[in-house]
C-alpha cells in the first residue's frame, strides 16, 4: 500500500485492478480456458493456485449443460393443499419431476440432539436411506449445512456418497431467535451436484413472502422405521415421507425459474417424463435414435435370467434393481442385478466369468445405440442364505417396503 494513503480519510477498496491492468494474468487464463476447451471439447470449470510466476492447475471439470438447467415454467394458481413450500432466494434454473419421497432432518429435532454420536447417526441414517430409496425419485431437506464436518450442529454430517442418489438437495434456514443461520449452498459437494444434474436449493420458511408446509411434513406417515429399523429411534429427528402413499398417488414436482427468482414444490399428478440424464458428448454419427435406454436394458436383464443355468451356477433367484427396475435408466447407466446363490465358490466363479461376458457385449451394444462408452453394464451383487435372513448387504432391496427389487424369471425368455 502507498504510504501516500491515509486510511483513515474515507473507506479503502481492495479491488484486482492492477492484477488485470498491469500483468499478463488476465490473457493467460483466456489462453489456459480456451486450449482446456477446444481439446476437451467442452467448457470447463478449473480450480487452480499460482505464485505470482508458475501456474499449478488443481482440477479441471466438464461443465454441465442440459435441458434440466431450462427456467421452469410457474403455475400462477396452485391449490393451497397442492403447494409443499415456494422459495424466493438463489434460486437457479431447472427441475426435480416425479419425486416420490421427502426425507426431511427437522431442524428443530436435529438442534436439540444431545451428544455428538446421535448426531452422526442422523448422518449414518441419511447414508442408508439414500441407498435404500429409489434413485433421482427423492429429496433430502435439512437444517443448515449439509456436509458439516466441525460443528455438526450446523448441519448433517455426509459425504457426497451419502446423498449422490437423491434428486435434489435443501438446506433449511429456520430463525433461532433474531438469527437466520448460514447455508453452504451446497458448496462441501457443489461441483459433483452440477455433475451429476441434482439440484440445490436453500430454503427460508420463515421469510414471510415464501410457503412451507410443515404440517405435511410433521404430521404425514413417516416409514423410517420400516425402511431402516435399527435408526428408528431417530423417527422425531428423520422422517421419510412416501408420497404417492399419502396422496393417493401424486406425486412431487419442484420447478425452479432463477429469472423470476422463484422456485415451487407442488403435489401433481405423476407423468411418463424420465428425468434428463447428465450432458454426454455428442455420439458417433452413425447411431440412430435408440428406444428407450431402461426399457432395452430390462429386456436385456431378462434374456439374461432367462438363459443362466441355475443349476449348474448354484443360482436360486435373480432379482432387479436400480434405475433399470425405475425406469429411470440413461445412456450410461449400469443394468443393476441382486443374484440369491448358493453354490459352492468354484460355481461363484463361473457364474461371475459367464455373467462379466454378457457385461462387456451389452457394453459394447450399448455404444453402438447410444455413442456412450462403459466398462461394462451389468452391475452384479450377490447375497447368500445368511444375507436373505438376517437383511444384510443388498438382500434388504428384497421383498423392501419401499423401491423392492423386482424378480426375474430363470429360464424362461421374455420373448
Amino acid at each position: 500500500m502507498g504510504k501516500t494513503i491515509d486510511g483513515e480519510r474515507g473507506n479503502l477498496i481492495v479491488t484486482f485492478e492492477g492484477l488485470k491492468s498491469k500483468t499478463p494474468f488476465v490473457k493467460q487464463m483466456h489462453g489456459i480456458l480456451t486450449t482446456l476447451e477446444e481439446t476437451l471439447g467442452t467448457p470447463v470449470d478449473i480450480e487452480f493456485a499460482s505464485d505470482g510466476e508458475n501456474f499449478y492447475l488443481l482440477q479441471c471439470r466438464p461443465q454441465s449443460y442440459g435441458a434440466r438447467m431450462k427456467p421452469a415454467a410457474l403455475p400462477s394458481e396452485i391449490p393451497k393443499d397442492r403447494l409443499i413450500f415456494s422459495a424466493n432466494r438463489y434460486v437457479s434454473n431447472g427441475t426435480a419431476i416425479g419425486i416420490t419421497h421427502i426425507v426431511y432432518v427437522d431442524p428443530q429435532q436435529y438442534s436439540e440432539l444431545g451428544s455428538r454420536s446421535e448426531l452422526l447417526a442422523v448422518g449414518r441414517a441419511v447414508s442408508k436411506i439414500n441407498q435404500l430409496l429409489p434413485k433421482r425419485q427423492f429429496i433430502l431437506m435439512g437444517p443448515g449445512r449439509w456436509g458439516s464436518r466441525g460443528d455438526i450442529k450446523l448441519g448433517v454430517s455426509v459425504t457426497y456418497s451419502d446423498i449422490n442418489n437423491s434428486a435434489m438437495l435443501i438446506e433449511v434456514a429456520r430463525k433461532q431467535g433474531n438469527y437466520v443461520p448460514d447455508v453452504s449452498f451446497g458448496t462441501h459437494f457443489f461441483q459433483d451436484l452440477v455433475e451429476e444434474s441434482i439440484r440445490y436449493l436453500p430454503l427460508y420458511p420463515d421469510d414471510p413472502e415464501t410457503q412451507f408446509n410443515e404440517a405435511f411434513l410433521l404430521n404425514s406417515a413417516n416409514v423410517l422405521a420400516d425402511l431402516i429399523p435399527d435408526f428408528a429411534p431417530l423417527s422425531h429427528v428423520i422422517r421419510v415421507i412416501d408420497i404417492p402413499q399419502v396422496t393417493n398417488g401424486l406425486v412431487l414436482d419442484v420447478l425452479m425459474n432463477a429469472e423470476q427468482d422463484r422456485a415451487l414444490a407442488v403435489l401433481a399428478e405423476p407423468t411418463t417424463v424420465v428425468q434428463a440424464a447428465p450432458a454426454k458428448r455428442e455420439p458417433p454419427a452413425r447411431v440412430k435414435e435408440p428406444e428407450d435406454n431402461w426399457r432395452w436394458r430390462l429386456r436385456m436383464a431378462e434374456e439374461i435370467a432367462a438363459q443362466l443355468d441355475a443349476k449348474r451356477f448354484g443360482v436360486l433367484a435373480m432379482y432387479l434393481f436400480g434405475s433399470t427396475k425405475n425406469a429411470t435408466a440413461g445412456p450410461g447407466s449400469d443394468i443393476d442385478i441382486i443374484i440369491h446363490i448358493r453354490g459352492s465358490e468354484d460355481q461363484k466363479s463361473l457364474l461371475m466369468s459367464w455373467l462379466e461376458g454378457w457385461s462387456l457385449c451389452l457394453s459394447e451394444l450399448n455404444y453402438w445405440r447410444t455413442g456412450v462408452r462403459t466398462q461394462g453394464l451389468l452391475d452384479v451383487q450377490l447375497v447368500t442364505d445368511e444375507d436373505i435372513e438376517k437383511k444384510t448387504s443388498y438382500a434388504v432391496k428384497i421383498g423392501a417396503v419401499t423401491d423392492p427389487a423386482r424378480k426375474l424369471l430363470l429360464g424362461v425368455s421374455p420373448r
